[in-house]
Protein backbone atom coordinates (compact mmCIF):
# COMPACT_ATOMS: atom_id res chain seq x y z
CA UNK A 1 0.00 0.00 0.00
CA UNK A 2 1.39 3.41 -0.93
CA UNK A 3 0.90 6.74 0.76
CA UNK A 4 -0.54 9.66 -1.18
CA UNK A 5 1.19 13.05 -0.99
CA UNK A 6 0.25 14.93 2.15
CA UNK A 7 -1.84 17.93 1.15
CA UNK A 8 -2.23 20.84 3.54
CA UNK A 9 -5.00 23.28 2.53
CA UNK A 10 -4.51 27.01 2.76
CA UNK A 11 -6.38 28.41 5.79
CA UNK A 12 -9.92 29.50 4.98
CA UNK A 13 -10.25 33.22 4.42
CA UNK A 14 -6.52 33.83 3.72
CA UNK A 15 -5.91 35.17 0.22
CA UNK A 16 -2.46 34.20 -1.04
CA UNK A 17 -2.90 35.62 -4.52
CA UNK A 18 -0.97 38.74 -5.44
CA UNK A 19 -1.63 41.40 -8.09
CA UNK A 20 0.38 41.69 -11.28
CA UNK A 21 1.95 44.96 -10.10
CA UNK A 22 3.68 43.82 -6.93
CA UNK A 23 6.92 44.65 -5.11
CA UNK A 24 8.20 43.14 -1.89
CA UNK A 25 9.40 46.53 -0.65
CA UNK A 26 5.76 47.61 -0.53
CA UNK A 27 4.58 44.33 0.97
CA UNK A 28 7.19 44.23 3.75
CA UNK A 29 7.87 47.92 4.42
CA UNK A 30 5.90 50.71 2.77
CA UNK A 31 2.52 49.12 3.50
CA UNK A 32 3.29 49.47 7.23
CA UNK A 33 3.15 53.24 6.80
CA UNK A 34 -0.25 53.01 5.14
CA UNK A 35 -1.38 50.82 8.04
CA UNK A 36 -0.44 53.49 10.57
CA UNK A 37 2.77 51.84 11.85
CA UNK A 38 5.12 54.60 10.64
CA UNK A 39 6.05 55.72 14.16
CA UNK A 40 6.47 52.20 15.53
CA UNK A 41 10.04 51.06 16.19
CA UNK A 42 11.14 48.83 13.31
CA UNK A 43 14.81 48.21 14.14
CA UNK A 44 16.95 48.43 17.26
CA UNK A 45 20.73 48.32 17.52
CA UNK A 46 21.91 48.77 21.08
CA UNK A 47 20.24 51.93 22.38
CA UNK A 48 19.51 53.28 18.88
CA UNK A 49 16.08 52.95 17.27
CA UNK A 50 14.69 53.45 13.75
CA UNK A 51 10.97 53.70 13.06
CA UNK A 52 9.24 52.24 10.01
CA UNK A 53 8.98 55.75 8.58
CA UNK A 54 12.72 56.29 9.02
CA UNK A 55 13.58 52.95 7.41
CA UNK A 56 11.23 53.81 4.53
CA UNK A 57 12.81 57.24 4.02
CA UNK A 58 16.31 55.77 3.91
CA UNK A 59 15.26 52.94 1.61
CA UNK A 60 13.54 55.24 -0.88
CA UNK A 61 16.46 57.69 -0.93
CA UNK A 62 19.00 54.91 -1.41
CA UNK A 63 16.88 53.41 -4.20
CA UNK A 64 17.05 56.73 -6.05
CA UNK A 65 20.85 56.79 -5.61
CA UNK A 66 21.11 53.27 -7.00
CA UNK A 67 19.09 54.32 -10.03
CA UNK A 68 21.28 57.39 -10.55
CA UNK A 69 24.35 55.12 -10.35
CA UNK A 70 22.94 53.19 -13.30
CA UNK A 71 21.27 50.17 -11.66
CA UNK A 72 18.67 48.90 -14.10
CA UNK A 73 15.70 46.64 -13.24
CA UNK A 74 16.78 43.01 -12.99
CA UNK A 75 20.42 43.83 -12.24
CA UNK A 76 22.00 42.43 -9.11
CA UNK A 77 23.16 44.17 -5.93
CA UNK A 78 25.50 42.15 -3.72
CA UNK A 79 25.07 42.93 -0.01
CA UNK A 80 27.91 41.72 2.22
CA UNK A 81 27.31 43.24 5.65
CA UNK A 82 27.29 42.35 9.33
CA UNK A 83 23.92 42.45 11.10
CA UNK A 84 23.48 46.23 11.06
CA UNK A 85 20.44 48.42 10.24
CA UNK A 86 21.83 49.54 6.83
CA UNK A 87 21.40 45.89 5.79
CA UNK A 88 17.65 46.56 5.86
CA UNK A 89 17.59 49.68 3.73
CA UNK A 90 20.08 48.13 1.31
CA UNK A 91 17.61 45.28 0.71
CA UNK A 92 14.50 47.44 0.48
CA UNK A 93 16.26 50.02 -1.71
CA UNK A 94 17.36 47.33 -4.16
CA UNK A 95 13.81 45.98 -4.40
CA UNK A 96 12.37 49.49 -4.74
CA UNK A 97 14.73 50.20 -7.65
CA UNK A 98 13.67 46.97 -9.35
CA UNK A 99 17.04 45.34 -8.70
CA UNK A 100 17.78 41.82 -7.49
CA UNK A 101 19.06 41.21 -3.97
CA UNK A 102 21.97 38.81 -3.48
CA UNK A 103 23.64 38.39 -0.08
CA UNK A 104 27.02 37.14 1.14
CA UNK A 105 28.79 36.34 4.37
CA UNK A 106 31.20 39.16 5.37
CA UNK A 107 33.61 36.69 6.98
CA UNK A 108 33.75 34.38 3.95
CA UNK A 109 37.07 34.17 2.05
CA UNK A 110 37.54 37.14 -0.26
CA UNK A 111 38.09 34.88 -3.26
CA UNK A 112 34.70 33.23 -2.68
CA UNK A 113 32.94 36.61 -2.46
CA UNK A 114 34.67 37.83 -5.62
CA UNK A 115 33.56 34.65 -7.37
CA UNK A 116 29.94 35.41 -6.48
CA UNK A 117 30.26 38.97 -7.81
CA UNK A 118 31.50 37.57 -11.11
CA UNK A 119 28.93 34.75 -11.13
CA UNK A 120 25.81 36.90 -10.62
CA UNK A 121 27.16 39.87 -12.57
CA UNK A 122 26.64 42.25 -9.65
CA UNK A 123 26.54 45.93 -10.59
CA UNK A 124 26.65 47.29 -7.03
CA UNK A 125 28.48 46.02 -3.94
CA UNK A 126 27.35 47.17 -0.50
CA UNK A 127 29.84 46.18 2.20
CA UNK A 128 32.41 47.41 4.73
CA UNK A 129 35.80 48.94 3.85
CA UNK A 130 37.74 45.91 5.09
CA UNK A 131 35.69 43.48 2.98
CA UNK A 132 35.93 45.72 -0.09
CA UNK A 133 39.72 45.96 0.29
CA UNK A 134 39.95 42.18 0.43
CA UNK A 135 37.59 41.52 -2.49
CA UNK A 136 38.86 43.98 -5.11
CA UNK A 137 42.26 42.32 -5.77
CA UNK A 138 40.39 39.06 -6.40
CA UNK A 139 38.11 40.47 -9.09
CA UNK A 140 38.77 39.71 -12.74
CA UNK A 141 38.84 42.19 -15.59
CA UNK A 142 35.38 41.19 -16.81
CA UNK A 143 33.49 42.19 -13.68
CA UNK A 144 30.38 44.32 -14.26
CA UNK A 145 30.75 46.01 -10.86
CA UNK A 146 30.50 49.80 -11.20
CA UNK A 147 29.61 51.06 -7.72
CA UNK A 148 30.71 50.25 -4.16
CA UNK A 149 28.80 51.62 -1.17
CA UNK A 150 30.44 51.36 2.23
CA UNK A 151 29.03 50.92 5.73
CA UNK A 152 31.24 51.30 8.81
CA UNK A 153 32.09 48.02 10.51
CA UNK A 154 30.86 48.89 13.98
CA UNK A 155 29.71 47.23 17.18
CA UNK A 156 26.34 47.18 18.85
CA UNK A 157 26.93 50.49 20.66
CA UNK A 158 28.38 52.40 17.70
CA UNK A 159 26.78 54.46 14.93
CA UNK A 160 26.09 52.32 11.82
CA UNK A 161 25.30 55.46 9.82
CA UNK A 162 28.64 57.15 10.41
CA UNK A 163 30.39 58.42 7.30
CA UNK A 164 33.11 56.19 5.89
CA UNK A 165 36.04 58.44 4.97
CA UNK A 166 38.60 55.84 3.85
CA UNK A 167 37.50 53.50 1.09
CA UNK A 168 39.12 50.69 -0.88
CA UNK A 169 42.21 51.36 -2.93
CA UNK A 170 40.89 51.27 -6.49
CA UNK A 171 44.06 52.16 -8.38
CA UNK A 172 43.24 52.76 -12.01
CA UNK A 173 39.82 51.12 -11.68
CA UNK A 174 36.74 52.97 -12.87
CA UNK A 175 34.74 51.59 -9.97
CA UNK A 176 33.59 54.43 -7.74
CA UNK A 177 32.94 54.08 -4.03
CA UNK A 178 30.89 56.20 -1.64
CA UNK A 179 29.83 56.10 1.98
CA UNK A 180 26.33 54.64 2.21
CA UNK A 181 25.08 57.48 4.39
CA UNK A 182 26.16 59.97 1.68
CA UNK A 183 24.36 57.92 -0.96
CA UNK A 184 21.21 58.06 1.18
CA UNK A 185 21.56 61.81 1.66
CA UNK A 186 22.02 62.42 -2.08
CA UNK A 187 19.02 60.36 -3.12
CA UNK A 188 16.72 63.14 -4.27
CA UNK A 189 13.44 62.45 -6.11
CA UNK A 190 13.80 62.16 -9.87
CA UNK A 191 11.34 62.57 -12.71
CA UNK A 192 11.51 58.94 -13.76
CA UNK A 193 10.23 57.62 -10.41
CA UNK A 194 10.06 53.97 -9.35
CA UNK A 195 10.17 51.27 -12.00
CA UNK A 196 7.13 49.03 -12.32
CA UNK A 197 7.68 45.50 -11.05
CA UNK A 198 5.66 42.37 -11.78
CA UNK A 199 5.01 39.74 -9.12
CA UNK A 200 7.02 37.29 -11.25
CA UNK A 201 10.04 39.55 -11.79
CA UNK A 202 13.27 38.44 -10.15
CA UNK A 203 13.53 39.84 -6.62
CA UNK A 204 16.03 37.89 -4.53
CA UNK A 205 18.50 35.14 -5.38
CA UNK A 206 19.26 32.82 -2.47
CA UNK A 207 22.37 30.67 -2.42
CA UNK A 208 22.32 26.98 -1.69
CA UNK A 209 24.51 25.77 1.19
CA UNK A 210 26.86 24.08 -1.25
CA UNK A 211 26.70 20.72 0.55
CA UNK A 212 27.17 18.88 -2.74
CA UNK A 213 29.33 21.38 -4.60
CA UNK A 214 29.75 25.10 -5.34
CA UNK A 215 26.78 27.13 -4.06
CA UNK A 216 24.26 28.07 -6.73
CA UNK A 217 21.85 30.99 -6.87
CA UNK A 218 18.20 29.91 -6.66
CA UNK A 219 16.30 32.59 -8.59
CA UNK A 220 13.17 33.79 -6.81
CA UNK A 221 10.52 36.30 -7.82
CA UNK A 222 8.52 38.71 -5.64
CA UNK A 223 5.49 36.47 -5.08
CA UNK A 224 7.61 33.59 -3.67
CA UNK A 225 8.53 35.43 -0.50
CA UNK A 226 5.12 36.95 0.07
CA UNK A 227 3.47 33.52 -0.24
CA UNK A 228 5.68 31.95 2.42
CA UNK A 229 5.30 34.99 4.68
CA UNK A 230 1.52 34.59 4.54
CA UNK A 231 1.27 30.83 5.07
CA UNK A 232 4.27 30.21 7.34
CA UNK A 233 5.06 33.37 9.32
CA UNK A 234 1.51 34.68 9.74
CA UNK A 235 -0.83 31.69 9.48
CA UNK A 236 1.33 28.95 11.00
CA UNK A 237 3.77 30.57 13.45
CA UNK A 238 1.64 33.55 14.40
CA UNK A 239 4.05 36.50 14.14
CA UNK A 240 2.44 39.52 15.83
CA UNK A 241 2.88 43.28 15.78
CA UNK A 242 4.00 43.26 19.43
CA UNK A 243 6.77 40.72 18.81
CA UNK A 244 10.45 41.54 19.29
CA UNK A 245 12.87 39.36 17.35
CA UNK A 246 16.55 38.36 17.67
CA UNK A 247 18.55 35.90 15.56
CA UNK A 248 21.52 33.62 16.06
CA UNK A 249 22.09 32.98 12.31
CA UNK A 250 23.28 36.10 10.51
CA UNK A 251 21.07 38.14 8.19
CA UNK A 252 22.78 37.07 4.95
CA UNK A 253 21.33 33.57 5.50
CA UNK A 254 17.76 33.35 4.12
CA UNK A 255 16.56 31.55 7.25
CA UNK A 256 17.47 34.61 9.33
CA UNK A 257 16.59 37.25 6.71
CA UNK A 258 13.08 35.82 6.80
CA UNK A 259 12.60 35.28 10.52
CA UNK A 260 14.52 38.34 11.75
CA UNK A 261 13.70 40.96 9.12
CA UNK A 262 11.05 40.21 6.52
CA UNK A 263 8.54 38.31 8.69
CA UNK A 264 8.53 40.81 11.58
CA UNK A 265 8.34 43.70 9.10
CA UNK A 266 5.31 42.08 7.45
CA UNK A 267 3.34 42.44 10.71
CA UNK A 268 4.91 45.68 11.98
CA UNK A 269 7.00 44.10 14.75
CA UNK A 270 10.45 45.14 16.04
CA UNK A 271 13.72 43.64 14.77
CA UNK A 272 16.72 43.68 17.13
CA UNK A 273 20.26 43.26 15.85
CA UNK A 274 23.71 42.53 17.24
CA UNK A 275 26.67 42.40 14.83
CA UNK A 276 29.02 40.45 17.11
CA UNK A 277 29.75 36.77 16.45
CA UNK A 278 26.95 34.72 17.99
CA UNK A 279 28.14 33.03 21.19
CA UNK A 280 26.18 32.15 24.33
CA UNK A 281 27.55 35.35 25.88
CA UNK A 282 26.68 37.68 22.97
CA UNK A 283 23.24 36.11 22.49
CA UNK A 284 22.42 36.35 26.20
CA UNK A 285 23.56 39.98 26.25
CA UNK A 286 21.17 40.69 23.35
CA UNK A 287 18.33 38.84 25.09
CA UNK A 288 18.91 40.76 28.32
CA UNK A 289 19.00 44.06 26.44
CA UNK A 290 16.10 43.60 24.02
CA UNK A 291 13.88 41.05 25.83
CA UNK A 292 12.83 39.35 22.57
CA UNK A 293 9.70 37.26 22.22
CA UNK A 294 11.00 35.27 19.20
CA UNK A 295 14.55 33.95 18.87
CA UNK A 296 15.74 32.47 15.58
CA UNK A 297 17.96 29.68 16.80
CA UNK A 298 19.83 26.54 15.75
CA UNK A 299 20.31 23.26 17.64
CA UNK A 300 24.01 23.94 18.20
CA UNK A 301 23.25 27.15 20.09
CA UNK A 302 20.47 25.46 22.09
CA UNK A 303 23.08 22.95 23.27
CA UNK A 304 25.63 25.69 24.01
CA UNK A 305 23.08 27.59 26.11
CA UNK A 306 22.49 24.47 28.18
CA UNK A 307 26.23 23.92 28.63
CA UNK A 308 26.76 27.58 29.53
CA UNK A 309 23.94 27.41 32.06
CA UNK A 310 25.53 24.28 33.59
CA UNK A 311 28.85 26.12 33.94
CA UNK A 312 27.18 29.13 35.59
CA UNK A 313 25.28 26.98 38.03
CA UNK A 314 28.46 25.06 38.89
CA UNK A 315 30.10 28.39 39.79
CA UNK A 316 27.14 29.36 41.95
CA UNK A 317 25.98 32.06 39.50
CA UNK A 318 22.33 32.76 38.62
CA UNK A 319 20.68 30.56 36.00
CA UNK A 320 20.05 31.96 32.53
CA UNK A 321 16.92 34.06 32.15
CA UNK A 322 15.05 33.31 28.93
CA UNK A 323 11.63 34.03 30.39
CA UNK A 324 10.81 36.73 27.81
CA UNK A 325 10.99 34.32 24.86
CA UNK A 326 7.62 33.20 23.49
CA UNK A 327 9.26 30.68 21.19
CA UNK A 328 12.55 29.68 19.59
CA UNK A 329 12.67 28.67 15.96
CA UNK A 330 15.05 25.85 15.05
CA UNK A 331 16.27 24.84 11.61
CA UNK A 332 19.43 24.25 9.59
CA UNK A 333 20.38 20.95 11.25
CA UNK A 334 18.71 18.08 13.07
CA UNK A 335 17.35 18.80 16.56
CA UNK A 336 17.86 15.60 18.60
CA UNK A 337 14.84 14.78 20.80
CA UNK A 338 17.14 14.45 23.83
CA UNK A 339 18.42 18.00 23.32
CA UNK A 340 14.89 19.35 22.88
CA UNK A 341 13.77 17.60 26.06
CA UNK A 342 16.68 19.03 28.06
CA UNK A 343 16.09 22.54 26.74
CA UNK A 344 12.35 22.57 27.42
CA UNK A 345 12.88 21.18 30.93
CA UNK A 346 15.35 23.97 31.70
CA UNK A 347 14.05 27.11 30.00
CA UNK A 348 10.80 28.93 29.33
CA UNK A 349 9.38 29.21 25.82
CA UNK A 350 8.54 26.66 23.15
CA UNK A 351 10.88 25.37 20.42
CA UNK A 352 9.49 24.85 16.91
CA UNK A 353 11.71 22.78 14.65
CA UNK A 354 11.17 22.95 10.89
CA UNK A 355 12.80 22.49 7.52
CA UNK A 356 13.15 24.78 4.53
CA UNK A 357 15.60 25.40 1.71
CA UNK A 358 16.97 28.07 -0.58
CA UNK A 359 15.03 26.44 -3.41
CA UNK A 360 11.70 26.99 -1.57
CA UNK A 361 12.87 30.23 0.13
CA UNK A 362 11.92 29.20 3.64
CA UNK A 363 10.29 26.66 5.94
CA UNK A 364 7.61 24.49 4.37
CA UNK A 365 7.20 21.82 7.09
CA UNK A 366 7.33 22.52 10.81
CA UNK A 367 6.25 21.90 14.35
CA UNK A 368 4.01 24.75 15.46
CA UNK A 369 2.05 26.19 18.40
CA UNK A 370 -0.12 23.44 19.84
CA UNK A 371 1.34 20.78 17.56
CA UNK A 372 4.83 19.53 18.45
CA UNK A 373 6.10 15.97 17.99
CA UNK A 374 9.70 15.79 19.32
CA UNK A 375 12.16 14.35 16.83
CA UNK A 376 9.92 15.08 13.88
CA UNK A 377 9.93 18.16 11.66
CA UNK A 378 6.20 18.51 12.11
CA UNK A 379 3.62 18.65 9.35
CA UNK A 380 3.42 20.49 6.05
CA UNK A 381 2.85 24.23 6.28
CA UNK A 382 -0.62 25.07 4.88
CA UNK A 383 -0.30 25.69 1.16
CA UNK A 384 2.56 23.21 0.64
CA UNK A 385 2.31 19.63 -0.55
CA UNK A 386 4.85 16.91 0.31
CA UNK A 387 5.58 13.55 -1.29
CA UNK A 388 8.12 10.87 -0.35
CA UNK A 389 9.24 9.19 -3.56
CA UNK A 390 11.80 6.52 -4.48
CA UNK A 391 15.37 7.75 -5.04
CA UNK A 392 15.16 6.99 -8.75
CA UNK A 393 11.88 8.90 -9.28
CA UNK A 394 12.25 11.37 -12.13
CA UNK A 395 8.89 13.11 -11.79
CA UNK A 396 6.45 14.08 -9.08
CA UNK A 397 3.93 11.66 -10.56
CA UNK A 398 5.92 8.60 -9.50
CA UNK A 399 4.24 6.30 -6.94
CA UNK A 400 5.03 7.30 -3.35
CA UNK A 401 6.92 4.90 -1.07
CA UNK A 402 4.82 3.08 1.55
CA UNK A 403 3.91 5.06 4.64
CA UNK A 404 6.76 4.97 7.14
CA UNK A 405 9.42 4.00 4.62
CA UNK A 406 12.36 6.23 3.70
CA UNK A 407 12.51 8.03 0.38
CA UNK A 408 13.42 11.38 -1.16
CA UNK A 409 11.31 14.40 -0.21
CA UNK A 410 9.58 16.36 -2.99
CA UNK A 411 7.87 19.67 -2.18
CA UNK A 412 5.22 21.63 -4.06
CA UNK A 413 4.38 25.24 -3.26
CA UNK A 414 4.11 28.76 -4.64
CA UNK A 415 7.51 29.78 -3.24
CA UNK A 416 9.48 27.42 -5.50
CA UNK A 417 12.40 29.05 -7.31
CA UNK A 418 12.48 29.48 -11.08
CA UNK A 419 15.76 27.54 -11.28
CA UNK A 420 19.48 27.91 -10.64
CA UNK A 421 21.25 30.76 -12.37
CA UNK A 422 23.47 29.53 -15.21
CA UNK A 423 22.91 25.84 -14.40
CA UNK A 424 20.14 24.34 -16.52
CA UNK A 425 21.35 20.77 -15.94
CA UNK A 426 21.08 21.03 -12.15
CA UNK A 427 17.82 22.94 -12.51
CA UNK A 428 16.29 20.11 -14.56
CA UNK A 429 17.29 17.59 -11.89
CA UNK A 430 15.86 19.69 -9.03
CA UNK A 431 12.87 21.63 -10.36
CA UNK A 432 9.91 19.85 -11.97
CA UNK A 433 7.30 22.50 -12.68
CA UNK A 434 5.60 23.33 -9.39
CA UNK A 435 7.64 20.65 -7.59
CA UNK A 436 11.15 20.66 -6.11
CA UNK A 437 13.17 17.48 -5.52
CA UNK A 438 15.05 18.24 -2.28
CA UNK A 439 17.56 15.38 -2.22
CA UNK A 440 16.81 14.92 1.50
CA UNK A 441 15.76 11.53 2.85
CA UNK A 442 12.58 11.42 4.93
CA UNK A 443 9.71 9.25 5.98
CA UNK A 444 6.15 10.41 6.66
CA UNK A 445 4.13 8.61 9.30
CA UNK A 446 0.44 7.85 9.12
CA UNK A 447 -0.41 11.17 10.83
CA UNK A 448 1.50 13.26 8.29
CA UNK A 449 4.57 14.05 10.46
CA UNK A 450 7.89 14.28 8.67
CA UNK A 451 10.98 12.45 9.98
CA UNK A 452 14.43 13.36 8.66
CA UNK A 453 16.86 10.56 7.76
CA UNK A 454 19.74 12.58 6.29
CA UNK A 455 20.78 13.32 2.73
CA UNK A 456 21.10 10.60 0.14
CA UNK A 457 24.77 11.49 -0.37
CA UNK A 458 25.42 11.19 3.42
CA UNK A 459 24.45 7.52 3.68
CA UNK A 460 27.18 5.05 4.62
CA UNK A 461 27.14 1.49 3.29
CA UNK A 462 28.36 -0.68 6.16
CA UNK A 463 28.49 -4.45 5.65
CA UNK A 464 26.24 -4.11 2.61
CA UNK A 465 23.57 -2.21 4.59
CA UNK A 466 22.95 1.56 4.42
CA UNK A 467 23.45 3.50 7.66
CA UNK A 468 22.03 7.01 8.16
CA UNK A 469 24.60 9.01 10.19
CA UNK A 470 21.78 11.09 11.68
CA UNK A 471 20.34 8.05 13.45
CA UNK A 472 23.68 7.33 15.13
CA UNK A 473 24.20 11.00 15.99
CA UNK A 474 20.82 11.27 17.66
CA UNK A 475 21.50 8.08 19.62
CA UNK A 476 24.84 9.43 20.85
CA UNK A 477 23.15 12.66 21.96
CA UNK A 478 20.92 10.70 24.36
CA UNK A 479 24.04 9.88 26.42
CA UNK A 480 24.49 12.10 29.47
CA UNK A 481 28.08 13.01 28.51
CA UNK A 482 27.39 14.14 24.93
CA UNK A 483 26.64 17.71 23.87
CA UNK A 484 26.93 17.14 20.10
CA UNK A 485 28.11 14.55 17.61
CA UNK A 486 28.84 14.04 13.92
CA UNK A 487 29.23 10.67 12.23
CA UNK A 488 31.32 10.26 9.10
CA UNK A 489 32.66 7.30 7.13
CA UNK A 490 36.20 6.04 7.69
CA UNK A 491 38.10 3.22 6.04
CA UNK A 492 39.26 -0.01 7.62
CA UNK A 493 41.00 -2.44 5.27
CA UNK A 494 39.16 -0.86 2.36
CA UNK A 495 35.73 -1.07 4.02
CA UNK A 496 33.61 1.86 5.20
CA UNK A 497 32.79 2.01 8.91
CA UNK A 498 31.11 4.74 11.03
CA UNK A 499 33.35 7.12 12.97
CA UNK A 500 31.92 9.43 15.65
CA UNK A 501 33.32 12.91 16.33
CA UNK A 502 31.95 13.96 19.73
CA UNK A 503 31.71 17.16 21.77
CA UNK A 504 31.12 16.43 25.46
CA UNK A 505 29.19 18.44 28.03
CA UNK A 506 31.14 20.60 30.51
CA UNK A 507 30.60 18.23 33.42
CA UNK A 508 32.09 15.37 31.39
CA UNK A 509 35.29 17.11 30.32
CA UNK A 510 37.19 15.74 33.29
CA UNK A 511 36.70 12.29 31.77
CA UNK A 512 39.02 13.29 28.93
CA UNK A 513 41.94 14.02 31.25
CA UNK A 514 44.03 11.02 30.22
CA UNK A 515 44.14 8.37 27.53
CA UNK A 516 42.68 5.63 29.72
CA UNK A 517 39.67 7.76 30.71
CA UNK A 518 39.07 8.83 27.09
CA UNK A 519 39.24 5.24 25.94
CA UNK A 520 36.79 4.20 28.64
CA UNK A 521 34.32 6.93 27.62
CA UNK A 522 34.68 5.97 23.96
CA UNK A 523 33.86 2.36 24.80
CA UNK A 524 30.90 3.52 26.89
CA UNK A 525 29.52 5.51 23.94
CA UNK A 526 29.97 2.56 21.61
CA UNK A 527 28.09 0.31 24.04
CA UNK A 528 25.39 2.99 24.34
CA UNK A 529 24.78 2.86 20.56
CA UNK A 530 25.09 -0.94 20.35
CA UNK A 531 22.40 -1.32 23.00
CA UNK A 532 19.94 0.87 21.09
CA UNK A 533 20.64 0.36 17.38
CA UNK A 534 21.54 -2.49 15.10
CA UNK A 535 25.05 -3.78 15.71
CA UNK A 536 26.49 -2.63 12.37
CA UNK A 537 25.56 1.00 13.15
CA UNK A 538 27.79 1.56 16.18
CA UNK A 539 30.85 3.83 15.64
CA UNK A 540 34.07 1.83 15.31
CA UNK A 541 36.06 4.90 16.33
CA UNK A 542 35.27 7.77 18.68
CA UNK A 543 37.14 11.08 18.72
CA UNK A 544 36.58 13.95 21.15
CA UNK A 545 36.87 17.53 19.89
CA UNK A 546 36.19 20.98 21.34
CA UNK A 547 33.77 21.86 18.52
CA UNK A 548 32.59 20.66 15.15
CA UNK A 549 33.46 22.64 11.99
CA UNK A 550 30.49 24.42 10.45
CA UNK A 551 29.73 26.18 7.19
CA UNK A 552 28.43 29.74 6.98
CA UNK A 553 24.84 28.48 7.41
CA UNK A 554 25.71 26.89 10.77
CA UNK A 555 25.50 23.31 9.52
CA UNK A 556 28.19 20.78 10.43
CA UNK A 557 30.57 20.74 7.47
CA UNK A 558 31.03 17.00 7.07
CA UNK A 559 33.09 17.34 3.92
CA UNK A 560 35.58 19.50 5.80
CA UNK A 561 35.37 17.22 8.82
CA UNK A 562 36.16 14.15 6.72
CA UNK A 563 39.00 15.95 4.92
CA UNK A 564 40.55 17.09 8.18
CA UNK A 565 40.16 13.63 9.64
CA UNK A 566 41.83 12.03 6.62
CA UNK A 567 44.71 14.53 6.86
CA UNK A 568 45.07 14.10 10.62
CA UNK A 569 44.21 17.77 11.14
CA UNK A 570 41.29 17.52 13.58
CA UNK A 571 41.63 19.61 16.74
CA UNK A 572 41.39 16.51 18.90
CA UNK A 573 41.33 16.64 22.69
CA UNK A 574 44.04 14.61 24.37
CA UNK A 575 47.55 13.36 23.72
CA UNK A 576 46.71 11.00 20.89
CA UNK A 577 45.12 11.91 17.53
CA UNK A 578 42.64 9.04 17.73
CA UNK A 579 40.74 7.24 20.47
CA UNK A 580 39.64 3.78 19.43
CA UNK A 581 37.85 1.29 21.62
Amino acid sequence: MTSAPIIAPVPAGRDVRFPDDFNLADYWLYDRLAAGRGNHVAIRLGDRRWTYAEVADRSQALARSLQEAGLAPGERVFIVLPDLPPFAWAIFATLTAGGVVTMGNPVAPAADLARVIEYVGARVLITTPAVADAILPELGRTTRLVKILLVPDVGIDDDPEATVTAGPVLGGSKRAWASLDRAVASGIPSARGRPRTHRDDWAIWLFTSGSTGTPKAAMHCHRDFAFNTEVYAKATMGYRADDITVSVPRLFFGYATGTNLWFPFAVGATVCLFPERPTPESLLAAIARYRPTIVTNVPTMLAKLLDFDDERRARGEPALDLSCVRFHLSAGEALPPALLERFLARFAGAVYDGIGSAEMFHIYCTNRPGDVVPGSLGRAVPGYQLAILPEDADSAGAPAVPTGEIGVLWVRGDSVAQGYFQDRDKSWRTFHGHWCRTGDLFRIDERGYLWFSGRADDLLKVGGVFVAPLEVEECLCTHAAVSGAAVIGAQEQGLTKPKAIVVVRPEARARLADAAARSALAAELQDHVRARLSKHKYPRWVEFVDELPRNDRGKVDKKLLAARDAAGELAVIGDEPLVRA
